[in-house]
């Protein structure tokens, strides 16, 4: 089986964020993806691919949490995606599809009953796979995250948030690289979580060579950024733009619980 998160600027300034890094294009992914499932066409997949590259994760943590056992886990999680991408699934998805999360749990939901239906006895193995899964990562994931009393639905809905933010911060931290600013990241990256005391942004300051009032802008402005990305990236995942603001808060709530 194959294996699958400028230097003219004043020194005590960053730079400011650009309204174009944020560009998105008019159409999403899941939204291309849905409009070719409704007109039968396959210009779609590449969109789908890269989604269930992103987070196919939470449906592996969802598996694992209703089967139990490892080698099995992973064959069903590479069975499903290999059905998701090969078998015009989105054509017959239900109207709640509009939500990529909801959409693929409900699938994922819907191939193992199926798949306990037809009881197979034979191995899966061999073939080309349409995804690269790093189930060794994920396992160790896994092992971290799972608790006797979380439910897979919660684990799923807890693992998906945790993903989108990881993937977030990634491009957060690789914006800050492309404009050299690698070291204002990492000692900013603490304060995305909230307010954070006098000293530690003192601390924050004294390690940028910043003044105290230039590393709360900083920080400001990454807040301010991160909050971007994180819209941004939502609504690649949902068909409705007005569904973003609620699928946030949703992704927050599953966080807390």
């Amino acid at each position: 089986m194959s294996r699958m998160g400028d230097s003219s600027q004043p020194q005590n300034q960053l730079p400011s964020d650009n309204p174009a890094a944020g560009a998105r294009f008019q159409t999403t992914q899941w939204t291309v993806v849905l409009a070719a499932g409704r007109a039968g066409q396959g210009d779609s997949q590449e969109a789908l691919a890269e989604l269930c590259r992103t987070y196919w994760y939470p449906v592996y943590a969802y598996i694992r949490r209703r089967i139990g056992d490892i080698h099995e886990s992973q064959d069903l999680t590479q069975a499903f995606f290999e059905q998701l991408l090969e078998k015009a699934t989105i054509s017959s998805a239900d109207p709640e599809r509009g939500r990529f999360r909801s959409f693929l749990l409900t699938a994922c939901k819907r191939f193992l009953i199926n798949e306990w239906q037809k009881a197979r006895a034979e191995k899966r193995g061999g073939g080309q796979r349409p995804l690269s899964l790093d189930f060794d990562s994920a396992e160790s994931r896994y092992s971290i995250v799972a608790v006797d009393n979380v439910t897979p639905e919660r684990l799923f809905e807890r693992q998906w948030a945790m993903t989108l933010l990881s993937q977030v911060l990634g491009t957060l931290k690789d914006e800050y690289a492309a404009r050299g600013k690698s070291e204002h990241f990492e000692a900013l990256k603490t304060f995305l979580s909230g307010r954070r005391s006098t000293d530690a942004y003192a601390a924050a300051a004294e390690s940028l060579g910043l003044s105290d009032g230039a590393v709360k802008v900083a920080a400001h402005r990454m807040r301010q950024r991160y909050r971007e990305l994180i819209r941004s990236r939502i609504a690649d995942t949902v068909e409705d733009p007005e569904d973003v603001d609620s699928e946030i808060h949703g992704l927050f709530a599953a966080l807390g619980r």
